[in-house]
């Protein structure tokens, strides 16, 4: 008997619970506020998250379905990604609740939504990190086949960067600091950025 696991994911895994998301773990989590054209404000936070690009610098998260945020997006151009840390967990996990499109859930997780400096998205006030995107690409994704599939990746570019001055130490960034969370696998597993995971190493040069 091999050592190693082995699947074919078209085929099943044969696992209590898919491990795609655990391997590809923990995950930042894609925290986005958008406004609909009616003007209701929206709060959902997404696991398929990540940064991309340094200049200009770029972001995105995954969309399966074509949920309310997407909607938004693709109406006004513009959203913002707030980070969710540990104090915040419940409140994020409440705005991910399947609410109606008129549902603010700035309110139904007792979030404070605040003005933006360049875009017409609010950000949320609790948040220690925020940025302000404009759309870039909002792409359906596609197997290997050429098959479309129910998801559609958006892209957006920071125009605005808001950063609470206690997670700066001596102009750095306190990634440990900010008690990020991320998403792991499982169906509730969250982690936590801790200062006892830290660990360095600088990139070798060659040769």
């Amino acid at each position: 008997m091999s050592d190693r696991y082995f699947y074919e994911p078209a085929q099943g895994h044969g696992l209590p619970h898919d491990p795609f998301n655990a391997i590809v773990g923990p995950r930042p989590i894609g925290w986005i506020s958008t406004r609909a054209a009616s003007g209701n404000l929206n709060l959902a936070p997404y696991s398929f998250f990540n940064a991309f690009n340094y200049t200009p610098p770029l972001i995105g998260f995954a969309s399966i379905g074509r949920k309310d945020t997407l909607r938004n997006i693709e109406a006004t151009g513009e959203f913002v990604w707030n980070l969710a840390t540990r104090p915040l967990a419940e409140a994020m996990n409440a705005s991910c609740a399947a609410a109606p499109p008129d549902i603010d859930e700035f309110q139904l997780a007792g979030l404070t939504p605040v003005t933006s400096n360049i875009v017409a998205v609010p950000r949320v006030a609790e948040s220690p990190v925020s940025f302000e995107c404009k759309v870039s690409q909002i792409i359906r994704l596609q197997g290997a086949s050429g098959a479309e599939t129910n998801t559609w990746l958006t892209i957006g570019e920071v125009v605005g960067v808001h950063i609470a001055r206690e997670l700066l130490r001596d102009g750095i960034y306190d990634t440990a600091g900010s008690r990020a969370i991320l998403r792991g696998g499982g169906p509730a597993d969250y982690f936590e950025i801790t200062p006892d995971s830290l660990f360095q190493m600088k990139r070798p040069s060659y040769p």
